[in-house]
């Protein structure tokens, strides 16, 4: 049986050490990835090999040559452009038609029992036989699922936290027969587990998966890299490590000088002909490759060392990655994180800080402190998108500098002469962030319509006329010293979770595009934009009924932008109206729960006073909306929902409403007792934008105050659903108490347990494991529905190291037993 080791990849994640070297020639134990691939197959009596090459090809095919060195016979199929992983391989037809073949990466590193993948693959008789194993954290692989005969049933490719099910990922290594050619056209980009292998599944073939056991990491970001080696180092791949063991841990390859008087503390390890003088100090999971000169009184602990580096004197390495070539002069200092390219010098006394990149060929100065990347800017975050976009405390992780970079990496995602709308709340934070955000775009041929102050509402519909995009920044809801960096599309719609990466991508590889001095871009104020959206409102929401309604409303703007819209509106609508806290606070740009909690009491007292029909208390940006009823009283968000979907329903009597599945299921009885229909979303808003935007769906809400009027916009918007809510009561004749009444009471109750990052794939599978047979629904997470109605849902949060859980029952007691069982199910997996 012949092999192909897939060796074209660009690792654009492991830039700068792949920025003149391609990936599988990264040095791990100071030998090449792909070298300890090539042995694992020897080992495995698969000597013949064809190398799929595409990036850096000639480097990698003038080390490896035809592999006599490694007795083995290399043959290279090279790509002229990338054509995925399957059409790579496709490439190398010719050589590969006449029997089964096996297909392995050459960045990963593993020493899989490959002799027993080949077995399984022939007894069962199989087309595809995918390697599958078991990760802490699925997010960066594909998801399988196979039945008890090890037969695949479903793939997921880069799964989100919510569509996790399992933790058994695809290695990106197969056993496959010539025939599987047929499903894949040349010349043409093709990938195995997104295109193949779903029609192979579709058209019944014998597609399994075989769960591997021993060691497997695959090697695509800095934090991998360093693991592997330490990995090897402590013995948990078995591999060869070239060299002899000088004391336990502690390996010397040929030619290694290592004076007495160093101090030495394994696991490490030092390449063949490294000089170590006396008073160095090399410390656990450290590697010294070939030619490297380590100086009296330096100190590594947990670095990485390519070839041919100098380390001067008295200088300080931690758990950074040096390229080779590199020279690290007298006591300079690199910290945690840290990576240098090859062929760079580091001057006398200069500070690296932590995860800082340095690119090839770059110099930095004597007794520099460095703290953001030199040439391309710092490394990108584990977690740059949050709930609410790119989120942090003002001026200790959202500075200014951050919001620059931000833009600048959306701008580059943009086409050059592109116009984005800016705006912002009333903070001083957002105003001063804004201002970067504007310099940035502009000086990155982008045009800028600056809307400053308005509800983020307004800055949505402002954005869907006619720019390629906005950004929106504003004060955490409910966190007074943190900031929010919106980003939104053409529609004015948060961006998708494929443009979050793709903005995500940029920002980690910092490489922004920057604008000639004749294409700067404009700046541009638009005139008259509350009138405008007011306008589009009265237009778009049926307001009959209204004017000769007599209703009163009492509406708090919370000292919120929403007040900024509301005088013009309220006019219009011709409504009798008392509106309170109507002013801008800049030392309130948002509130905290009791703040909200006591600002809707105070509603309810002026409301029952003043026997006004109901009383909505804006949030400050007046995206969403809290409702008190004619007697004064708070009608919660969760009931809010029903309330306003079964006034829409009974109006329209036909269409969708979108609803997240976190949503009790009653909404599903109001919907269908009008003739409606609900389609059940992901917790993302996005999902929720995307179902409003449908043209059949007549209403969306989140159950927590964002409601979506899809015949005015698909984003949450209070001030619409305000417009809409007051329309309905008019013609309804119903008052909000006795709406509410007619409703069936709902028992879903809600805990967050606190999850680690490492167990979280493990706790999903144990929750789908322990469904049974019970019916398992994976819009988001997994909600496990019982025979007798009742469900639970499992999600994990997207970025935090928490799980959390919903149930409903008949009743509350109900909830809570089955909250508790399933939360035991979550604890016992995290432990």
């Amino acid at each position: 049986m012949k092999a192909v080791v897939m060796a074209g990849g660009e690792g654009t994640r492991l830039r700068p050490m792949t920025s003149s070297m391609p990936k599988p020639l990264l040095p791990v134990a100071n030998r090449p990835i792909m070298e300890h691939v090539l042995r694992l197959l020897k080992r495995h009596g698969l000597n013949e090999t064809v190398v799929t090459v595409q990036f850096l090809a000639s480097l990698v095919k003038n080390y490896f040559g035809d592999g006599e060195e490694l007795g083995m016979e290399l043959t290279y199929a090279n790509e002229e452009k990338p054509l995925g992983t399957a059409g790579s391989v496709k490439n190398a037809e010719e050589a590969l038609k006449d029997d089964a073949f096996l297909v392995i990466s050459g960045d990963a590193l593993t020493d899989f029992d490959l002799t027993e993948l080949i077995n399984f693959h022939k007894e069962k008789g199989a087309l595809v036989t995918v390697c599958l194993t078991r990760v802490p954290n699925p997010l960066e692989f594909g998801i399988t699922i196979v039945d008890e005969e090890g037969k695949v049933e479903r793939f997921l490719e880069k799964p989100t936290w919510g569509q996790v099910f399992s933790d058994t990922v695809n290695t990106g290594i197969y056993v496959m027969e010539p025939e599987v050619f047929d499903y894949v056209e040349a010349d043409v980009p093709v990938d195995w587990s997104g295109d193949v292998f779903p029609q192979l599944m579709k058209e019944g073939k014998p597609v399994y998966g075989y769960v591997a056991e021993g060691y497997w990491e695959d090697v695509g970001t800095h934090e991998s890299y360093v693991k592997a080696q330490a990995d090897v180092l402590e013995g948990k791949v078995d591999v060869d490590i070239d060299g002899f063991e000088l004391s336990p841990g502690v390996w010397i390859a040929e030619g290694a000088e290592v004076h007495p008087d160093a101090v030495l503390r394994g696991p490490l390890y030092i390449g063949d002909y490294a000089k170590v003088e006396a008073g160095a100090e090399i410390r656990e999971h450290t590697v010294v490759g070939s030619n490297v000169v380590v100086k009296s009184g330096a100190f590594l602990h947990k670095a990485v060392v390519h070839d041919n580096v100098y380390i001067g004197q008295h200088s300080n390495l931690r758990g950074c990655v040096v390229g080779k070539n590199t020279d690290i002069m007298r006591a300079a200092r690199i910290e945690d994180g840290a990576v240098i390219g090859d062929e760079c010098l580091v001057g006398e006394e200069s500070i690296i800080q932590g995860n800082v990149r340095v690119y090839p060929f770059k110099t930095i100065e004597a007794g520099a402190f460095v703290n953001t990347s030199v040439i391309w800017e710092s490394r990108g975050q584990a977690h740059l998108f949050g709930a609410r976009g790119v989120s942090g405390i003002l001026n200790v992780e959202i500075t200014p500098e951050l919001a620059v970079r931000l833009a600048g990496a959306y701008a580059t995602t943009l086409k050059k002469g592109s116009t984005v709308t800016t705006a912002r709340d009333h903070s001083r934070g957002a105003r001063a962030l804004k201002r970067a955000v504007i310099s940035a775009l502009q000086a990155s041929a982008i045009d800028v319509r600056d809307l400053e102050n308005v509800p983020l509402p307004v800055a949505r519909q402002q954005t869907a006329r006619g720019s390629a995009g906005g950004i929106m920044i504003r004060t955490t809801p409910g966190v007074p010293d943190s900031v929010d960096i919106m980003f939104f599309d053409g529609q004015g719609a948060d961006l998708s979770q494929g443009s979050q990466r793709k903005l995500d991508r940029v920002f980690a590889r910092q490489e922004y595009r920057r604008a000639f001095p004749g294409e700067i871009g404009d700046l541009h104020f638009p005139a008259s934009v509350f009138d405008s959206y007011t306008g589009s409102l009265l237009r778009n929401i049926d307001t009959t009924g209204i004017a000769e309604s007599g209703l009163k409303v009492v509406v708090d703007a919370s000292n919120g932008s929403a007040g900024l819209v509301l005088p013009s509106l309220l006019g219009k609508l011709g409504v009798d109206s008392l509106t309170i806290n109507p002013g801008l606070d800049e030392s309130r740009p948002t509130e905290t729960g009791d703040m909200r909690r006591s600002g809707l009491v105070r509603l309810g007292e002026i409301v029952a006073s003043s026997r006004a029909a109901f009383g909505v208390r804006f949030d400050p940006v007046g995206e969403r909306l809290s409702l008190v009823d004619e007697k004064g009283r708070i009608v919660e968000d969760d009931r809010a929902l029903l309330v306003m979907l079964d006034l829409v329903a009974a109006e329209r009597r036909s269409g969708r409403v979108a609803l997240p599945v976190t949503t009790t299921r009653i909404g599903e009885q109001v919907a269908a007792y009008h003739g409606t229909q609900v389609e059940w979303t992901t917790t993302s808003p996005d999902d929720l934008t995307r179902v409003g935007g449908d043209e059949t769906t007549i209403f969306g809400g989140d159950g927590r105050g964002g409601f979506i009027v899809p015949e005015f916009s698909s984003v949450f918007d209070g001030t619409a659903a305000f417009v809409r809510l007051i329309g309905l009561v008019a013609r309804t004749q119903l008052t909000l108490s006795q709406i509410d009444a007619r409703i069936p009471r709902a028992h879903v109750l809600k805990r967050d347990l606190a999850t680690p990052w490492a167990v979280k794939g493990l706790v999903m599978r144990r929750v789908v494991e322990a469904a049974g047979d019970r019916f398992v629904d994976t819009t988001d997470g997994v909600r496990v529905v019982e025979t007798d109605g009742r469900w639970v849902m499992v999600l994990p949060d997207p970025a935090e190291a928490v799980t959390h859980l919903w149930a409903e029952g008949p009743d509350d007691a109900s909830a809570q037993s089955l909250l508790d069982e399933w939360a035991a199910v979550v604890d016992s997996a995290g432990r």
